[in-house]
């Protein structure tokens, strides 16, 4: 009993060594500090900066000076997270609004580098009385800045807004260009800055850039295309890159955040936003590696600095003061160049005003350095100038993000149709054997995140002997689908039911969930009777009249390099046409690819209208046709793109008998293609008047059948003709 007692003793002895004691304190400094500083209305990040001064080596003396060194673990777990904040920012950047504000976020970067760097040259030379390379290198860390309140911004769905585009990639540009301007400092300072240091610069940085940019994607896209269904290798690869791309930045000569950030553009395309693998990599960098970082920030601060006289309170004032000032200064005069909000204004002053991995590593660099360029006086202050401008950060970016979501929801023309928006139901059916993952993928990607009804999952058996042993496998399945599925924050709600048949359940399953969209699984090989007399999608069609979605999914997601859209004359006056236009654009933004339109004029202006309307980001080519069957003049078969074709049900204002056989002509000249064949939905009224009266539509219906037994048959006898000449 002694022996315990003695061996807790020991144990909690300060400061901590035990690797499993040290790791159990932060994770419940993580669990409870949000929850004790919610009431103060805290941001959470200030929270664990302020835990991580009190346990730090400088504080309480808990966690110890090993613990934070090179090899420690608690450096380790920190340099993980800063990376993460980098991979994250790069994986949501929205690259459709990227390339179209590249120009905003080149000027931004470019203020908040020249600024302060600018600014801060004479106040380190004639305030705080630096060596001109001193001087250099301390202005230098003013231009840097860390997306510490990145978090918040994410947390607020604020992450493709265009103000936070122009601050990630003003961020990256600045933060380079000081990395660069240290490396000249480093090698002037010994002497190493000849011809030889820039070549030796310029190729490092140009393999690094081929890399990531040539060989990665082409890795990345097979590997994701041979394991789609395994999510844990999916992330254990993603994490891999991660890593070896800040590795191979720190070989080319920058810091591995720049490496980092590069690997998040680099996958973005390959990991849609509302992915379950991006909520994996999401949950477990906020969750654990982030926080673990803002902790460590809090370690390295000294606040008995402030107690050694008055000179280190004036160095830590002045460059705390300056650091703010100046990256208000650049998001000022970037407001007023390109017209923004002040909300716009601060968020990105929010962002962009936190000092800390790039600011500690270029003034870490000044200290340690042989001839020591900088003193302790400048690096205690810099010290503080992290804390205060990452509390400073926390703030305004919590402030201004609330503020912001307030500003759009009031400038916002569209209450009603984001009302309809989120109050819109998706039923996934499954029925088939494989292909369940796939489909149910497919509706996350084309689903809203602020939706409020959950994905249905519906598995319909037809009325037999076999049905309630139907129904409990059914129900094992769905379960099996729902634990897959269970790493991501939609909500799947799972039906298993009875009805004379597939489509009868269906039908009575979207009324009574109040569906908006069907979504099922269509397959290629039907039977000569089905072909002839009409099969369940035939059927569907005659009884239910919500938007369906009949999908031909074979080939993962990462393999579409666009969305090929067709669309017959007219379809822009379906009722439905907004609804389901805008969850095609949904589904190239997930994708990050462009979208290929083949219709009429009228039916691309109403298109391009419906996606500024939901505020969407998409990248368009339009191809005028007369006709759907003029596609094929222009369609390449090369093109490895996900094709959407607008079919239209017998007596909708944009129904033609082309259309109804175009969705075959599309599976035999595109067989390698995935399909995805979409009927606007009809009101229950205007369906029953087709069949009320004999009608032109319903003549038109049955020539069309006969049309279609005449080339069954025909085929029928072609084969064995070429069978018997054999």
């Amino acid at each position: 009993m002694n022996y315990f007692f003695e061996h807790l003793i020991n144990a909690f002895q300060l400061p901590l060594k035990n690797p499993v004691l040290l790791f159990s304190l932060l994770l419940f400094i993580i669990l409870l500090s949000p929850i004790l500083l919610r009431k103060a209305r805290i941001p959470n990040i200030i929270g664990l900066i302020i835990s991580g001064v009190i346990i730090g080596p400088k504080g309480l003396g808990i966690i110890g000076e090993n613990a934070m060194a090179q090899e420690g673990s608690i450096k380790l777990f920190s340099t993980i997270g800063l990376l993460y904040i980098m991979f994250i920012a790069g994986l949501e950047l929205d690259l459709n609004r990227f390339r179209k504000q590249i120009n905003k976020s080149l000027v931004f970067g470019g203020l908040t580098f020249i600024i302060p760097l600018g600014l801060g040259y004479p106040i380190c030379s004639e305030i705080l009385h630096l060596s001109p390379l001193a001087s250099l290198l301390t202005a230098s860390m003013f231009a840097t800045h860390t997306l510490v309140s990145y978090p918040i911004i994410s947390k607020y769905g604020l992450a493709k807004h265009s103000s936070v585009a122009i601050t990630v990639g003003g961020t990256i540009l600045t933060d380079t260009a000081v990395l660069i301007i240290l490396a000249i400092i480093t090698s002037a300072e010994k002497g190493n800055l000849d011809f030889g240091f820039w070549l030796t610069l310029i190729t490092s940085l140009s393999i690094f850039s081929a890399i990531m940019f040539l060989l990665i994607p082409r890795i990345a896209k097979w590997f994701f295309s041979k394991l789609d269904s395994e999510k844990t290798s999916q992330y254990i690869f993603v994490l891999s890159v991660l890593f070896f791309s800040a590795f191979l930045a720190e070989v080319a000569g920058v810091e591995g955040i720049i490496g980092a950030f590069v690997a998040g553009l680099v996958l973005n395309r390959l990991i849609p936003s509302n992915s379950i693998l991006m909520n994996r990599i999401e949950f477990i960098g906020n969750s654990l590696f982030i926080p673990f970082f803002l902790i460590f920030v809090g370690m390295v601060v000294d606040y008995r600095a402030f107690f050694n006289g008055t000179w280190p309170l004036i160095i830590a004032g002045v460059l705390t003061a300056f650091a703010i000032f100046s990256k208000w200064l650049a998001a000022l005069v970037t407001q007023w160049i390109f017209k923004m909000s002040n909300n716009e204004r601060q968020i990105i002053f929010g962002l962009s005003t936190s000092h800390a991995a790039a600011t500690l590593a270029i003034i870490m660099v000044g200290y340690n350095n042989g001839n020591g360029i900088l003193d302790i006086n400048i690096v205690n202050g810099t010290v503080i100038l992290i804390l205060f401008t990452c509390m400073t950060s926390s703030f305004v970016t919590e402030a201004a993000g609330k503020k912001l979501l307030i500003q759009i929801s009031e400038e916002s023309d569209l209450d009603e149709n984001e009302t309809r928006l989120r109050n819109q139901h998706i039923i996934v059916s499954i029925n088939e054997l494989s292909g369940n993952e796939q489909l149910l993928d497919f509706a996350l990607l084309i689903s809203d995140q602020k939706v409020i009804n959950p994905i249905s999952v519906v598995s319909v058996y037809p009325n037999d002997a076999a049905a309630e042993r139907m129904i409990r496998k059914s129900r094992k399945s769905l379960e099996d689908i729902v634990k897959h599925f269970s790493g991501h924050e939609s909500k799947l709600n799972t039906i298993a039911t009875i009805d004379h048949n597939v489509s009868s359940g269906l039908s009575r399953v979207a009324k009574e969930l109040v569906a908006d969209i069907v979504v099922l699984n269509d397959s290629r090989n039907k039977n000569l009777l089905s072909r002839i007399v009409g099969d369940d999608r035939a059927h569907l069609l005659d009884i239910c009249d919500r938007t369906i979605f009949f999908c031909q999914l074979d080939n993962p997601s990462v393999s579409y390099d666009k969305v090929i859209v067709i669309a017959p004359p007219l379809s822009e006056l379906e009722a439905n046409f907004a609804l389901w236009v805008e969850r095609v654009i949904r589904l190239a933004q997930e994708l990050t690819i462009s979208i290929d339109l083949y219709a009429s004029k009228a039916t691309h202006e109403r298109f391009e209208k419906v996606g500024l309307a939901n505020k969407l980001d998409f990248n368009i080519h339009f191809q005028e046709i007369e006709n759907v069957d003029d596609f094929f003049l222009y369609f390449d078969k090369k093109d490895h793109g996900i094709i959407v074709f607008c079919g239209a049900r017998v007596g909708s204002v944009s129904y033609d008998l082309g259309t109804e056989s175009f969705a075959d002509k599309i599976e035999k000249a595109c067989p390698n293609n995935d399909t995805i064949f979409i009927y606007p939905g009809m009101e229950l009224d205007k369906m029953n008047e087709n069949y009320n009266d004999i009608s032109s539509t319903a003549i038109n219906a049955g020539v069309e059948t006969i049309q279609k037994i005449g080339r069954e048959v025909g085929n029928i006898f072609k084969k064995s003709s070429s069978k018997k000449s054999k």
